[in-house]
């Protein structure tokens, strides 16, 4: 893919990163994310590894790239960034549901400790004030950033018209891990 703007996915998981993923792979993306989340050095090696792979891919989503938003910015002028957003007090529940006391190092790094049983919390806290911090961003620049409840308001006319491309011809708009529970 050439002549594309790049399209950073940063919302936080569970809030419809794969499907944003799908859809922008139907769109001809080249798409990353998650990366990392088992890494026992991720936090010294996430900035590095989301350049490296914003500059391989055509569009990167999921952890750890919502936290490198401001850096994906400066490398990446006239970019486009995708705040997929979510209720709180849904988010940490999907959360919870999703990864249980399952611990990673990624979840430890973005949020202080691996996993959301028992810190639903701070994970809440980190989660809304990411989606303020973002959204304080981009506050003069709306062309550049669009925050969608994906999760709740899916389909193609949101996305496309943000990308300013046409709406794939018969073709669903993807929706997937439905259900909010890991898949094994």
């Amino acid at each position: 893919m050439t002549n594309r703007q790049k399209v950073f996915g940063i919302g936080f998981h569970k809030t419809g990163t794969k499907s944003l993923c799908r859809a922008l792979e139907i769109l001809g993306y080249r798409v990353c994310g998650p990366i990392g989340a088992r890494n026992p050095e991720i936090a010294s090696e996430a900035l590095l590894s989301t350049l490296d792979h914003a500059h391989r891919f055509d569009a990167v989503q999921d952890n750890p790239f919502p936290l490198f938003y401001r850096e994906l910015d400066q490398e990446f002028p006239d970019s486009k960034f995708i705040l997929t957003t979510e209720d709180p007090d849904i988010w940490i529940a999907r959360a919870v549901r999703y990864f249980g006391s399952n611990e990673t190092p990624m979840r430890k790094m973005i949020y202080g400790e691996g996993s959301p049983v028992g810190n639903e919390k701070l994970y809440r806290e980190r989660f809304v004030k990411h989606q303020k911090d973002v959204e304080t961003y981009f506050k003069d620049r709306p062309k550049d950033l669009l925050i969608w409840p994906l999760t709740r308001v899916p389909g193609w006319e949101i996305l496309c018209d943000f990308l300013e491309m046409d709406i794939p011809e018969k073709v669903d708009f993807p929706h997937k891990n439905k259900g909010g529970t890991q898949s094994r």
